[in-house]
């Protein structure tokens, strides 16, 4: 399935004991299926209170690593409160605590499995007279085993619960605290312009025509819009334009749903942060569907969530990895904000246009993958022509399945400062033992004839994602930089990059925005 996008953590060995284990529980469930327990309800617990995530999932359970997390209690306490991460208190010792018991359990479960099956035989051998104290043994047997599995299962759920909200990781070089400890690695472009408020980008567009925030208003809300003319123009040449540049790269266009399962988001780790707004609120858009067998869904926050979703519950061979993929889609974000000078405009609004990256590979790969990644959105940026700079992004700023995270700022001269246009993550093995994205090892070659070669195995992979192009605020950062004004300080027209004119649909001399190409 997967030859489609050819391009060319460890986990923990599951004990026999667990097999055992799963394999009497999974026979018990066939035979009662009355005893069957509901899917994990507070799974949403790593999501919004309000039961982002809650409905019942048709997926395995995330396959997380307890034992590393058991083994490692101070490191990931503190690294979940460098991350200011918002988990219970105690979470890290609760899953220890409970993997010790989960373990303890399963050796006295296979036991009483082993002692039933020797009663069975004796059964079967024994003599008459000796029977009837032998189904007596089985039958105290079979209650002790149930009771097992029932308390076993319980703790597994609850073991669940609380690592389902332990962040990743975080790599070691990441800046230590909040936004302002972000570390400048590269600045590119020309020399910023002037904080000068005649760029601001909103009355640019107003003047010229492009957007219309009033009518958006009117028909569906606030921070809602219309683009206009060579607005909407500009919009499909910056979109044709990144994706020719990341498939020139070797990434494979998807077109992906704007509709996703909530607990495939949920399990991509996407709830946003909003600085003014507490962790609880509502970050994405739901679909309410009146029919109980359908999963609740929500708009889509990002083309991440359906290209990670794609591989779902997928084994890769591993000649296939690297898989580079780029997708293109509306972006829906319901914690646009109040107006500010910080999300007036285009900068924050409900919905985009966004052209994501996202790659599939080894966890050997993900380092260098990442690398690569930035290179190509430095060099979309780069022909945009803005002044921008790429920072690493600190602790306090991270999601929950980013292990490191580059951030890329544009210049914004209208808007005063500089404003994100793009982000960058590895998300290492977070989102695929949530979504049981694994690949197939292939045996080595033995040099040897006599040398036996061992078996396959299957590893989680690794995940990355950034943005190609944010395209509203790439309008932004293109209107603030590139308008023109005489000596009288009237705008009159708009600078725009070359590089943009290959995809342009319309006649730049015709309209009001009086484009010049640079």
């Amino acid at each position: 399935m997967h030859g489609l996008f050819k391009a060319g953590r460890r986990e923990s060995a599951i004990t026999a004991e667990m097999i055992s284990l799963q394999a009497c529980r999974a026979r018990r469930l066939n035979a009662h299926p009355q005893t069957r327990r509901r899917p994990l309800a507070n799974f949403s617990r790593c999501n919004d209170e309000k039961g982002f995530g809650s409905s019942h999932s048709s997926l395995p359970k995330p396959r997380l690593d307890y034992r590393a997390i058991s083994e490692n209690v101070l490191f990931k306490s503190h690294n979940a409160f460098n991350r200011k991460s918002p988990m219970p208190v105690g979470a890290v010792q609760s899953v220890a605590r409970l993997y010790q018991e989960h373990r303890s359990l399963s050796s006295e479960l296979n036991r009483k499995v082993h002692a039933r099956s020797l009663v069975g035989d004796k059964i079967r051998d024994t003599t008459a007279c000796e029977k009837s104290d032998a189904i007596l043994e089985a039958k105290v047997l079979k209650e002790e085993i149930m009771a097992l599995e029932d308390r076993l299962s319980a703790v597994d759920d609850e073991m669940l619960s609380f690592a389902l909200t332990i962040p990743n990781d975080t790599h070691p070089e990441t800046p230590i605290g909040s936004e302002n400890a972000a570390v400048t690695i590269r600045t590119c472009g020309p020399t910023p312009l002037d904080v000068n408020p005649a760029r601001d980008h909103l009355a640019i567009g107003r003047k010229l025509n492009l957007l219309d925030f009033e009518a958006g208003a009117a028909v569906t809300g606030s921070s809602w819009y219309y683009l206009l003319n060579e607005g909407a123009l500009l919009e499909t040449a910056l979109t044709q334009f990144v994706l020719k540049k990341a498939i020139e790269r070797g990434y494979k266009i998807v077109l992906t749903p704007d509709v996703v399962k909530s607990d495939i988001a949920g399990r991509c780790g996407f709830h946003p942060r909003d600085d003014s707004a507490s962790q609880s609120v509502q970050q994405m858009y739901q679909i309410r569907d009146g029919a109980r067998s359908h999963p609740e869904l929500v708009l889509s926050g990002t083309a991440e969530i359906p290209l990670a979703g794609y591989f779902v519950n997928k084994t890769i061979t591993e000649g296939e990895l690297p898989i580079k993929l780029v997708g293109v889609g509306k972006a829906f974000r319901a914690e646009a904000g109040a107006r500010g000078a910080d999300t007036r405009g285009l900068y924050r609004v409900h919905q985009f246009t966004k052209a994501e990256l996202f790659i599939v590979c080894e966890a050997g790969q993900s380092d260098r993958m990442m690398d690569g990644m930035v290179d190509l959105q430095i060099a979309i940026f780069s022909e945009l022509g803005f002044p921008f700079r790429v920072l690493d992004m600190p602790t306090e700023e991270l999601g929950s399945s980013s292990y490191r995270k580059y951030d890329m700022e544009a210049w914004m001269p209208g808007r005063g400062g500089w404003g994100e246009i793009s982000s960058t993550s590895n998300c290492t093995d977070y989102q695929s033992r949530r979504l049981h994205i694994r690949h197939r090892q292939l045996p080595r070659q033995s040099e040897s004839k006599h040398e036996s070669t061992p078996p396959t195995t299957l590893a989680f992979t690794h995940t990355l994602n950034g943005t190609a192009g944010a395209i509203p605020r790439l309008i932004v950062a293109l209107l603030e930089n590139g308008a023109r004004f005489d000596d009288g300080a009237n705008l009159t027209g708009i600078n725009l990059p070359c590089c943009l004119k290959p995809f342009w649909l319309g006649s730049e001399e015709c309209g009001i925005a009086n484009i010049n190409w640079i």
